[in-house]
């Protein structure tokens, strides 16, 4: 995990390690959700390699956590409402390209 902390850091330009428990529980809904979409186990990604898109889609979509975590939009995408979905459309679509196409 500590490798996505220092790159959901990069991703959101933190310095500091005031919020770091945030993040990290922040990623840990990100991948909880990344495994659902994909239709993996819980934890998989725990133990197996997470995919470089996989990854991008957890990065952004903890950041995108965090710069609405009063539940508006925040951050970024105070002036832009749109733009949040968008964060949703493109996690959405990076997670696809690794999904376990199964019924």
């Amino acid at each position: 995990m500590s490798d996505l902390l220092d790159r959901v850091k990069k991703n959101l330009i933190l310095e500091h390690d005031q919020d770091d428990a945030l993040l990290e529980s922040f990623i840990a809904a990100a991948t909880s959700y990344a495994e659902k979409y994909q239709h993996v186990a819980d934890g998989f990604y725990a133990s197996n390699p997470m995919p470089a898109t996989t990854e991008q889609a957890v990065v952004m979509l903890a950041s995108h956590f965090y710069e609405s975590r009063d539940g508006s939009t925040g951050g970024f995408f105070a002036d832009n409402v749109p733009a949040a979905a968008q964060v949703w459309d493109t996690v959405n679509t990076l997670l696809r390209l690794d999904r376990e196409w199964k019924v």
